[in-house]
């Protein structure tokens, strides 16, 4: 299975790359639209600085598109931890909020040091017995959680998210995308979400300084309760924007960063996310087989039917560098050494990990 897409990037023969949960890589289209961009926003002769604000809003209109949202729900960050933070500044002080035990940090410790009243449920092969029993017994006014887990990678299932939104419609579910977007197609107006968003540096091929917020109308009402009948009056270099974007988008933004955001869109439109989502999930399938062969997945990974492009290898961290000694990018993380698979890896990469861990770690 040569992948068709690995032409696109600029990976050397001998390199497996499987460390896009830590860091994504970038088409080499973009990287010539950068070098160009850059060059042209610093030369006198433009009037790119001028039209920062137009630029953006061409950006988010881009990532409305890509995830089936109107623009006005759309809401560029820095990245994601800068736009969640402004968001738990607006939730009600009194929210009680449902995490996830051993989530991420920039999700778990932003609650917490504020203060919320929090509880917290475990991941594992009945992850979503858990929420509901959680839910029940704790009635909990607002959900946050990874979509996929950033260290076993993994994923809640999003069937049950709409599920979950039908019968407990005033709960508020916020989840970070940043391990998920960009896998696979995801259309945030029938999710079931309230909030979703992301960092684009890992999946979404954006490198680094930038991200969303994609807030649903109902998500806006709790943030925003007044949102409708308040009116911006402070200067007219604001005129026309509404407290949700001085909140979420204060100050300038990088149109470097988010334009490559939005060339990494564009990339995963163009050759269509649902077959690269289709190819990528082929190849994971094959790992996740021949990891289990070797026994060196956690039981939960291996048990559950919902499976994301991550993987925790449960080998010796000691080995890392065995692993990245023959060009196997890789990272440390949790009680093993995480990988991952994207559209620009495929069987000679599983291949090489495979024969590494054979002959050089389970030997």
């Amino acid at each position: 299975m040569q992948t068709p897409y690995k032409s696109y990037f600029d990976i050397p023969d001998d390199v497996s790359y499987l460390t896009t949960p830590g860091s994504g890589l970038i088409p080499i289209s973009s990287k010539e639209w950068r070098l160009k961009r850059d060059a042209d926003f610093f030369s006198t002769a433009t009037d790119l600085r001028e039209k920062q604000g137009e630029f953006n809003l061409a950006v988010k209109k881009s990532i409305g598109k890509f995830f089936t949202t109107a623009i006005h729900n759309v809401y560029n960050t820095a990245n994601f931890s800068t736009g969640f933070n402004a968001l738990l500044d607006r939730l009600p002080k009194d929210s009680k909020i449902l995490l996830f035990e051993g989530d991420y940090p920039s999700v778990n410790f932003p609650v917490i040091s504020r203060g919320f009243e929090h509880v917290t449920t475990p991941v594992d092969e009945k992850l979503e017995e858990h929420i509901t029993h959680a839910i029940k017994k704790h009635e909990p006014t607002v959900f946050i959680f990874s979509i996929v887990q950033y260290i076993s990678g993994i994923k809640i299932n999003l069937e049950f998210i709409k599920q979950l939104k039908e019968k407990f419609p005033e709960l508020l579910i916020i989840g970070d995308g940043t391990q998920f977007l960009g896998t696979e197609v995801f259309d945030f107006s029938q999710s079931g979400f309230d909030v979703v968003g992301a960092s684009g540096y890992k999946w979404l091929l954006g490198g680094y300084g930038n991200g969303f917020l994609l807030v649903s109308d109902y998500g806006k009402q709790i943030l925003f309760p007044n949102l409708a009948t308040q009116n911006v009056e402070i200067d007219k270099m604001w005129a026309g924007k509404g407290i949700d974007q001085l909140y979420f988008e204060p100050g300038h933004l990088d149109t470097l960063s988010h334009g490559t955001l939005q060339k990494g869109l564009e990339f995963l439109s163009e050759l269509g996310l649902e077959h690269t989502a289709a190819y990528t999930q082929q190849l994971v399938k094959l790992a996740k087989q021949e990891l289990s062969k070797r026994k060196i997945l956690t039981a939960v990974a291996i048990n559950r039917a919902e499976t994301s492009t991550i993987f925790n290898l449960q080998i010796d961290q000691g080995h890392f560098n065995i692993l990245m000694e023959n060009n196997i990018k890789c990272f440390p993380r949790g009680n093993g050494i995480r990988i991952g698979f994207h559209l620009y890896n495929d069987e000679t990469d599983l291949e090489k990990l495979l024969r590494i861990i054979d002959t050089k770690i389970l030997k």
